[in-house]
């Protein structure tokens, strides 16, 4: 310990920043006599003295062989508490000496004596965190205590320590022996603390305090997967690898706020009670590098340039856990000393808010920018339909962090949008002031889906397949939305509205495809007729179930209502022909007859029975389909 030039008028406690050596065993030294030391109810100041010089030169491990290598809290805790005393005391008679005789000689005495022991509380409170590293893990101090017990007043402190003792001995039913070590080291730690901060010692103490628990922090983030990474690095690192670094985040985040951070908050709350600027700044210090690894992270993310479609999912992970999060992290780093920690963990939240805006608007900007063909030829369920509606169930999962993200004034939507004549309506139009802004962003969405689709159906190679397409399309889309979370974004109306328009194009399709066949067969059968609408029915027949069933009709609902829907306009009136014609000629099997009745009502309702078969293996799609990697194409 360095020697100090002692003023009197300004004494000064300053104590050397050696750390003391760890503890070793006992091996030849006597164990000198335990000195009684208490305070007189008549306070002899002499008497005072002496006692006080002989109990801390006792524990003096310069002077003594014993101190050196012997803990007085381990060997001794009622002696330990006496130390502590005399310690205390000790202080008091230093200031009542400086006060009426600040030239004495007791005074320099007093003050080499707290030098002394300062140094022994310093070693003791370095050997008991030291030794306790297990012990006083932040997973154990987090269950055993609550911010609200660490706030207690000092002032029960030294009463509660003797009952602590026993207390701890009358548990070890309930409590297991790591709570019980656990319980008596941070006793120690805050009894040696509130005697070295008040006697202002406090820079000493927490000098030590910081070595030890900044390292668990680091040591605890570092276990957990979470290592310093820089923004280059990020934007050199595929995505995959990015990624995972994510998912581990999530879950790094939560143990390290719930445990690690909650954990050294309650231990820091509990050792340096007396004083809430030396416990918020010392908390401050052995939590900043860890927090601001932790907190920065996903402005790092956020800011990369990775156009994944995937990264907007892992934008709003973060941001739900991050929100999810806040209130305890406000609450853990509440003081002025954690300002940085907090407008750190702030500025993250507002990136992923940024990100996840700029993604989805990316997002939007990718359909309008799609020009393949896939399914166009044969009318079935393009693949941009099947990805962006898988897509959009899946942000539906994450209603409540993009109500928070999207605001009802993000972004308006486009008021001169170019939308095709059938589809002359916008969310807008169809939802109030009061609608969520999800809601119109999504109906947004996939109206500009709707709309890219209505584009494409102007390359079908005839108009029954653009009808068609789009009744397959909007089928999966509404299928789709009735399938997913997206029902409770859009509603039942929007649903209704769409599966109605769905429907309207099938009809449409109906009319174009089977038309001609269905007007071929007069409402009167007219047996004189017969040759002429058979041969005539056979030739739109035959020409129409040839060119449809190499059409696709993915959903197995769709193709069953559209192919009933064909066979109850045909094969009544076809029906009814075919018995006119055999009531007059009394048998089809007339050579006459079979040259111009080729068909059977039976054959005609097998026939359109079998109609999309040839499309349906290769091509059919589930209404709830999700493609083992539906995003892929996006990036």
């Amino acid at each position: 310990m360095r020697k100090l030039c002692f003023n009197p008028k300004t004494p000064s406690f300053a104590l050397a920043r050696n750390s003391p050596s760890s503890p070793q065993s006992l091996v030849s030294c006597p164990t000198p006599p335990r000195l009684s030391f208490s305070e007189p109810t008549s306070f002899d100041e002499d008497s005072f003295m002496e006692e006080a010089e002989a109990l801390i030169l006792k524990w003096n491990p310069d002077s003594s062989a014993y101190a050196k290598v012997t803990s007085l809290f381990y060997q001794d805790k009622t002696e330990a508490k006496h130390y502590i005393n005399c310690v205390n005391q000790l202080h008091q008679t230093m200031h009542s000496l400086l006060s009426y005789s600040p030239s004495s000689h007791k005074l320099i005495l007093a003050h080499n004596l707290m030098q002394i022991a300062m140094k022994r509380l310093r070693k003791e409170f370095y050997q008991i965190l030291s030794m306790n590293r297990a012990h006083l893990d932040p997973e154990s101090v987090s269950a055993r205590s609550s911010r609200t017990s660490a706030n207690s007043s000092s002032s029960d402190y030294d009463d509660d320590f003797a009952a602590e003792d026993d207390d701890i001995r009358a548990a070890g039913d309930s409590i297991s022996e790591v709570e019980q070590v656990s319980s008596g080291a941070m006793a120690d730690l805050k009894l040696i603390a509130d005697c070295m901060v008040s006697s202002g010692y406090a820079k000493e103490c927490v000098s030590v305090y910081i070595i030890i628990r900044k390292s668990i922090i680091d040591e605890g983030i570092y276990r957990l997967g979470v290592e310093k990474l820089s923004s280059s690095r990020a934007n050199k690192m595929d995505w995959d690898v990015l990624d995972l670094k994510i998912k581990n985040w999530l879950e790094a985040v939560r143990i390290s706020v719930r445990t690690l951070f909650n954990g050294e908050r309650i231990l820091c709350d509990d050792v340096f009670s007396y004083s809430d600027s030396v416990r918020e700044s010392c908390f401050a210090e052995i939590s900043r590098d860890g927090a601001s690894l932790l907190f920065g992270f996903p402005e790092l993310v956020a800011k990369t340039k990775k156009l994944s479609p995937e990264k907007l999912f892992r934008m709003l992970d973060m941001h739900a856990v991050a929100s999810e999060l806040w209130p305890e992290i406000e609450s853990i780093f509440s003081s002025d000393y954690n300002s940085a920690a907090r407008s750190q963990f702030l500025t993250s939240l507002q990136r992923l808010t940024e990100s996840a805006q700029f993604l989805l608007a990316e997002f939007e900007s990718t359909i309008q920018k799609d020009y393949s063909k896939s399914a166009v030829n044969r009318g079935g369920v393009h693949s941009l339909t099947i990805q962006t509606m898988n897509y959009l169930a899946i942000l539906a999962d994450y209603v409540n962090v993009l109500s928070d993200i999207f605001p009802r004034d993000w972004l308006p939507l486009p008021k001169s949008a170019p939308l095709p004549e059938s589809y002359l309506y916008s969310p807008e139009s169809d939802y109030s002031a009061s609608t969520p802004a999800l809601t119109v962003r999504m109906a947004w969405l996939i109206l500009v889906l709707l709309c890219k689709l209505d584009g494409k159906a102007k390359h079908c190679k005839d108009v029954s397949l653009s009808y068609l397409f789009l009744a397959n399309n909007l089928w999966y889309v509404v299928a789709r939305v009735r399938s997913s979370n997206l029902q409770y974004v859009l509603g039942d109306d929007w649903i209704t509205k769409h599966e109605a328009k769905a429907k309207r194009f099938v009809a449409n399709y109906e009319k174009v495809a089977w038309g001609e066949v269905v007007s071929s067969l007069p409402v009167n059968p007219a047996v004189a007729e017969a040759r002429a609408v058979f041969e005539n029915f056979n030739l739109k027949f035959e020409e129409a179930y040839r060119k449809q069933n190499s059409f696709v009709v993915a959903d197995r609902e769709l193709r069953d209502e559209i192919k009933g829907s064909i066979a109850r306009s045909i094969v009544p009136k076809y029906r009814e022909w075919y018995n006119a014609l055999l009531a007059t000629v009394g048998s089809v099997r007339d050579l006459t007859v079979r040259e111009y009745v080729t068909f059977t009502p039976e054959d005609i309702e097998n026939y359109l029975a079998n109609l999309f078969f040839f499309g349906t293996s290769s091509s059919s799609v589930s209404s709830s389909s999700v493609t083992s990697s539906p995003l892929r194409s996006w990036s």
